[in-house]
């Protein structure tokens, strides 16, 4: 049984806010903020995109699960995951372990908004209907973050203060 590591770690699909709730979290809480995508491009010094272009999505996987493991070892952080961290069961329960886990649920609605001017999707790049692609995506990994979620938010059209004020009234 591992010791918790008090972490807080957000999930949800792209365009959900836990890169921006998750930075805001951090600061008032003053901890430590990581984002497993922005650190594989540190990592790496490559795009998302150049990954996925390259490797394809199973090779970014990889790299996901293996910063995913390093990022949930540490202790007292606020983490965003990229929306398909949940996919392998394997990070499912290196997630879970780690601490807290936030499900920031977005509708679809909000996620097509959030995501319109985004080049940086490279699970939307190629799509020809991007509701459609959204849709499916939030239909497959909904049951997978709430499998896992300790804390489950709604942020459709919620300002990111009230996110906050929620996630930290409901943090254990």
């Amino acid at each position: 049984m591992h010791d918790k590591h008090n972490n807080i770690i957000l999930v949800g699909p792209m365009g959900s806010g836990k890169t921006t709730v998750g930075r805001r979290l951090a600061e008032s809480l003053n901890i430590d903020f990581f984002d497993t995508d922005h650190e594989i491009i540190e990592n790496t010094g490559v795009s998302i995109d150049h990954i996925f272009d390259l490797e394809g999505e199973e090779g970014f996987r990889k790299r996901e699960s293996k910063i995913l493991k390093e990022l949930c070892s540490k202790s007292n952080i606020v983490l965003a995951t990229g929306g398909g961290a949940v996919i392998l069961e394997e990070n499912r329960s290196t997630i879970k372990e780690a601490g807290s886990v936030i499900y920031l649920s977005s509708s679809v609605d909000q996620i097509l908004r959030r995501t319109a001017k985004s080049k940086t999707r490279p699970l939307l790049e190629n799509s020809t209907d991007r509701r459609k692609t959204i849709s499916n995506i939030v239909s497959s990994r909904d049951p997978l973050y709430r499998e896992i979620a300790t804390i489950i938010i709604n942020s459709n059209g919620k300002k990111l203060n009230a996110v906050i004020n929620e996630i930290l009234t409901l943090l254990p």
